[in-house]
């Protein structure tokens, strides 16, 4: 049928339904009524209204793309529920005539027996051939409507007909011209149409209120946002832009938070933005391209036109920014005249008396207004945005009646401002509108969005001295045009990142809101959904003793029952193969064979489904048995048979347990001799069936499902249509193979195997090249004529899968099918980038409503309504690749991780996020997604009072680290446990750095003094002195290097003192010697952010005990805790690296510095951020730690390895 721009019911285009299945239906029992109510309305009415025609022939045009209105295309809405494009409807007293094609006819074919038996009319389908011109089949019709009888005795009949509607088409064309040459008068019945659809029955009068509640929530949640948004911020927006947005939150109805499905509403018009002074207050008006004026005295009108069901219905409003006078004396009579005419929509009342009633208001208040004010007061509505003859004007002397609707639309037309208006815009036009119910009481409201002066008018007064720049901003002359042009080309560059920004923020908004009240929602606990476990009691190999076979006194594997007999003190003792855990067999050197069987007793279950062992658990198990024999036949026989069955009964009942948990689904309904079901050929199925020998196989599309199957009688699977989550057609472009992929709401079996993505597919070409063929040239025209064919090849199978796709989803179009909302979604390969989404690399493209990579097994389904965020990790300067870390709204499901994304598809995937309004953080570093989201599970409050996920805002914490010291306390969840200052200082008290922080005060200046000048041989030497004195030997250059090759592994040597003999130069004797004097261990040792860094430093940084030579790990990240986490090895050598922390409040009084030999595979310097030149860096706490060397790290995410040792 007609797109739904026709102004009608969506339908599958040109009314060809899909051969598979069946398609629209027609009410029956909705034609009935209505074809009675226009018999009925055409005999009371047929003078006045319908001409005394004797026939009525509708001709409905082909479909168009179109926004129309027909009044044969609303008849078709009205009568069948859809538009019959290309069809002729021929009434007469006793008949109903459809010329259409054939697949309409077959659709018509219900309301025939029907129609007979309850309005004695028969319904006549005359099916045109295809490329057959139907004259044929009009004169059949003509000579119908010429053998009715008429009682006057003439011979003429009246034949009634659209007089407006212009014949489009061939056949319509064709019946127009014989038509008029068929000697019947003809009169207009256009009047009786609209009388006939004037007032509307229950179904009709929901179907208005529903498109009412999405017209005026559109305008309340979307329109009326974005307009403040746009003047507050002073943004530079247009008309075409706001009509873009709000067009989509009307056919996306979620967006304007309506909760109507999209198949069923449309737009009655694009929305309409006007300002500036230019306004058109028709409908036909267009939003132009020019700016949204908001300058002081601007006024903005703004009309959105919405329909459900294709009943359609209308709002209107007018927005003052800083009005005149004028302006708002205007506003305020206009509002009463309209309040005005809609209190005078009342039954019984004459049409023109509503007109009258707002003309009567502005006669009253503002007579000089009344040239100004619209000639007509607005239209019915309905199936029709303006049904003729329903005008609201002062000529129009029609009754109202309860149940008809209209269009209340009232407006004052080029107004004109004082002249000392600031406003450049000397004219304005004002205008409301509501669509409006006739009650049997007092008429109803359907559009109740606000209209009063406090909630239209807007003021933004503001001093002369600031009105004066943003006047000269906004309303510059043509002497400084090019530069306000290239002015706002370059803003235009910048800002969209800046808008990009300011969307996230919202989105960070909403979404910390949505969190913390899923999170409020969410308190308890699930429950445990596993299927219930075997009992023992299932676990039965005899039933009774005289059930087990009377054998040899030897081990027997009973493969019938799965037992397996053991001799115990002379008696065959049978164990179910479910209760052995392990069997081995082996043979000693004096050829004595052994069987050792080792049985599942509590804690060792079978599998993860058999909890038999952990039943009883009181009871005295067998643990393990063991068998000596000679003979070595027998002893590998058994224990192989043994192994075998153990294997099969495991693969049975693991298939079993897994069948348990799938959820039942309804039977699929096959085509049977109803339809012939569509079909696909010569596929193959992921994952596959078993066994070695694969065949391909076929998919049909029946009734409610897919089947696909092959020759073999158990390879079949059934997918039902209800089961789908997700379905992608994805042809071949760059790949091998051309599939349909069906991602589903619950598990089903393919074969043996449980899963939740099915794949048909079809190599479009040979993955295997054959090389026994000889060498060819380049030019070789067979290899020319074979590259043809595959090309060939690839485009049919392209299209046959297109075809089918497209078939596939016009039935899914069904009113059946439309609570599924199905439909093949096709990846954007555009908007894809490579990636590791499991263990190899692949190429993931979204689509609409996934992030899918359907090549590679197994496959990547992401549903982006069920990400809560995604986290860019490893993001830098430098890097080449990053990765992205996708977490779920359900925090029980694993963060899924796409590694090595390459930076250059960075900025594309920030834009697709962010059109599709998904909230994104970066970070440096890779983040421990599973303690994080146990710490949010664990304690939601704090995570909603902190901020939600705002601890991710690298941005924000770093523009609020130069704030006081609570700026840095945010939800920051981590694997290192911070404690509170008052915890470290109760925990440190009796620690090293406390207990020589006086001493080293007093000291540092004159140890500065003392090692000033110094040479690097002369700090050697006294090292090694030092080192002497207090039992420590100093080891040889290759025993250090050898050592260090021992803990760390082989790495790449440091620069500059980052390892061997350079390194012992770098800490001073008479330090390194002071601080052996203490025993007392390390603890947690505050940190703040030090000038050097330049970003916000962790609060804590975690050493080794004192005593405790080992190696650590330094994650150098200037927003991520500072950790050393260590590990016991063997004690380093002598080469040591004094590692200082910066100068901060927080360690005045403190004399701290760790010891440690540092080493990587990289050559980065970190170390000017941490020394100068090799000297005493400025802000070394208490100016007696130094940096003497290079710290490496090949990036904030690597490992720097070091040993850790008190000195």
């Amino acid at each position: 049928m007609a797109d739904s721009r026709n102004g009608n019911a969506r339908a599958p285009s040109g009314g060809v339904p899909p051969k598979a299945g069946n398609t629209y239906s027609i009410d029956v029992k909705n034609f009935i009524s209505r074809a009675k109510a226009l018999y009925e309305h055409w005999k009371k009415h047929s003078a006045d209204l319908w001409g005394s025609a004797d026939a009525l022939a509708i001709a409905t045009p082909p479909a168009s793309d179109d926004l129309r209105y027909l009044k044969s295309s609303a008849l078709n809405i009205w009568l069948l529920g859809y538009e019959f494009p290309d069809t002729i409807m021929v009434f007469t007293s006793k008949q109903i005539h459809f010329l259409c094609s054939r697949n309409k006819a077959s659709l018509l074919e219900v309301v025939k027996k029907a129609a007979h038996d309850e309005l004695k009319v028969d319904v006549i389908m005359h099916v045109k051939p295809k490329g057959d011109d139907g004259t044929g089949l009009m004169d059949a019709i003509f000579r119908a409507i010429r053998d009715l009888s008429r009682g006057d005795g003439n011979d003429s009949q009246v034949v009634g007909h659209i007089a407006r509607e212009a014949p489009e088409g061939k056949l319509l064309e064709t019946w127009t011209e014989r038509l008029k040459n068929a000697n019947f008068q003809f009169v207009d019945i256009t009047g009786g149409l609209s009388d006939l659809f004037a007032v509307k029955d229950d179904t009709e009068v929901m179907s208005v209120k529903k498109a009412a509640y999405l017209a005026y929530s559109v305008m309340k949640n979307v329109v009326v946002p974005n307009l403040e948004s746009a003047i507050d911020e002073e943004k530079d927006v247009t008309h075409s832009a706001l009509m873009d947005i709000t067009e989509k939150a009307i056919l996306e109805p979620t967006k304007a938070s309506v909760k109507l499905k999209a198949e069923n509403v449309d737009i009655c018009y694009p929305p309409i933005f006007q300002s500036g002074g230019k306004f058109d207050l028709k409908p036909s008006a267009a939003s132009n391209d020019e700016l949204l004026t908001y300058d002081p005295a601007s006024i903005i009108i703004c009309a959105v036109g919405a329909r459900y069901n294709s009943y359609c219905s209308n709002v209107a409003r007018t927005y003052l920014i800083d009005a005149t006078s004028l302006q708002s004396k205007a506003y305020e009579v206009l509002l009463k005249a309209h309040e005005a005419a809609i209190d005078a929509l009342r039954s019984g009342r004459k049409i023109n008396t509503v007109y009258q009633a707002a003309l009567s208001v502005v006669e009253k208040n503002a007579p000089e207004f009344v040239d100004k004010l619209t000639k007509s007061a607005g239209t019915g509505i309905g199936l029709e945005f303006r049904e003729s003859g329903l005008n609201i004007n002062a000529k129009n002397d029609k009754v109202l009646r309860p149940k008809m609707a209209f269009n209340v639309s009232l407006g004052f037309q080029n107004l004109e401002c004082e002249s000392e208006t600031r406003s450049k815009n000397k004219k304005f036009s004002l205008l409301l509108a509501d669509t409006v119910l006739v009650t049997d009481q007092k008429p109803e409201l359907l559009t109740k969005c606000s209209k009063s002066v406090k909630d239209v008018a807007y003021s933004f007064k503001e001093d002369e001295e600031e009105e004066k720049p943003r006047k000269k901003s906004r309303t510059s002359g043509s002497e400084n045009y090019i530069t306000k042009t290239a002015l706002r080309s370059d803003d235009h560059v910048v800002s969209k990142e800046e808008l990009r920004k300011q969307h996230q923020a919202e989105l960070a908004r909403q979404k910390n809101e949505e969190t913390a009240r899923r999170l409020a929602g969410d308190r308890s606990g699930a429950g445990d959904s596993r299927s219930t476990a075997k009992t023992s009691a299932d676990v039965v190999a005899y039933k009774n003793v005289n059930d087990m076979p009377h054998r040899d006194l030897m081990i027997q594997v009973d493969t019938r029952n799965e037992a397996v007999l053991l001799p115990i003190y002379g008696s065959l003792v049978p164990f179910h193969v479910a209760t052995i855990r392990t069997v081995s067999g082996n043979q000693d050197t004096n050829r004595n064979c052994y069987i050792r069987i080792i049985f599942n007793v509590p804690g060792t279950p079978f599998n993860p489904h058999d909890s038999n062992s952990l039943k009883n658990q009181g009871a005295i198990y067998l643990k393990e048995v063991s068998f000596r024999t000679k003979d070595s036949r027998h002893s590998s026989e058994v224990t192989q048979q043994i192994k075998t069955l153990r294997r099969q009964v495991m693969a049975r009942e693991s298939e079993r347990a897994e069948r348990a948990t799938l959820v039942t689904q309804e039977k699929l309904q096959l085509a049977g001799n109803k339809f012939k079901p569509l079909r696909l050929s010569e596929l193959w199925i992921r994952p596959p069936f078993s066994g070695r020998k694969k065949i391909p196989g076929t998919l049909e599309a029946h009734a409610n499902g897919f089947r696909y199957s092959t020759t073999r009688p158990d390879e079949r699977v059934d997918v039902l249509f209800a089961n789908i989550k997700h379905a992608f057609f994805q042809p071949a472009e760059k790949e091998m193979i051309t599939l349909l992929h069906f991602h589903l709401h619950n598990h089903i079996m393919v074969g043996t195997k449980k899963t939740k993505d099915v794949q048909f597919y079809v190599e479009v070409m040979d993955v295997v090249q054959s090389l026994g063929g000889g060498r060819r040239s380049a030019y070789d025209p067979d290899e020319i004529d074979e590259e043809q064919r595959e090309r060939d090849r690839k485009n049919k199978i392209n299209m046959d899968f297109n075809h089918f796709a497209n078939r596939v989803n016009d039935m899914w179009q069904l009113p059946q099918f439309a609570s599924l909302d199905l439909e093949f979604d096709q990846p954007l390969r555009e908007l894809g980038f490579h990636g590791v989404p499991h263990k190899t690399s692949a190429f993931i493209i979204p689509t609409s409503s996934c992030l899918v990579e359907l090549i590679e097994f197994p496959f990547l389904v992401v549903s982006l309504s069920e990400i809560e965020i995604v986290n860019l990790e490893r993001v830098g300067f430098g890097q080449k690749n990053f990765d992205m870390a996708i977490i779920f709204k359900d925090f029980k499901k694993d963060v899924l991780r796409v590694d090595s994304v390459p930076t250059s598809s960075l900025e594309g995937i920030k834009e697709w996020l962010d059109t599709t309004d998904i909230k994104y953080y970066e970070s440096k570093l890779n983040l421990n997604w599973r303690q994080i989201l146990k710490t949010i599970t664990d304690d939601p409050q704090s995570f909603i009072d902190d901020g939600g996920w705002e601890f991710l805002n690298l941005d924000g914490s770093d523009s609020e680290s130069g704030g006081s010291e609570e700026s840095d306390k945010g939800y920051e969840p981590s694997d290192v446990e911070v404690e509170s200052e008052s915890e470290d200082e109760a925990s440190e008290s009796e620690s090293l750095v406390e207990s020589d922080d006086e001493e080293e005060e007093e000291d540092s200046e004159q140890e500065s003094e003392e090692e000033k000048g110094k040479t690097w041989d002369e700090l050697e030497r006294e090292a090694t002195n030092a080192d002497r004195e207090h039992g420590v030997e100093s080891d040889s250059e290759e025993e250090r290097k050898r050592r260090k090759m021992k803990a760390f592994g082989k790495s790449r040597p440091g620069t500059s003192g980052g390892g061997g003999r350079s390194s012992m130069k770098n800490m001073p004797p008479s330090k390194r010697s002071k601080h052996r004097q203490t025993n007392r261990s390390l603890k947690e040792i505050p940190i703040i952010t030090g000038d050097e860094f330049g970003k916000k430093l962790p609060k804590t940084m975690v050493i080794a005990d004192e005593k405790t030579n080992g190696t650590a790990n330094v994650f150098m990240h200037t927003n991520k805790p500072l950790t050393f986490q260590t590990q016991l090895a063997a004690p380093p050598s002598s080469s040591r690296i004094a590692l200082a922390l910066p100068q901060s409040p927080a360690l005045d009084g403190y004399g701290f510095a760790v010891h440690a030999h540092m080493s990587s595979h990289s050559g980065n310097d970190y170390s000017r951020y941490l020394s100068q030149n090799g000297q005493t860096a400025p802000g070394g706490v208490g100016n007696t730690s130094a940096i003497q060397g290079n710290l490496h790290a090949s990036s904030p995410q690597t490992a720097t390895q070091g040993r850790i040792q008190r000195v």
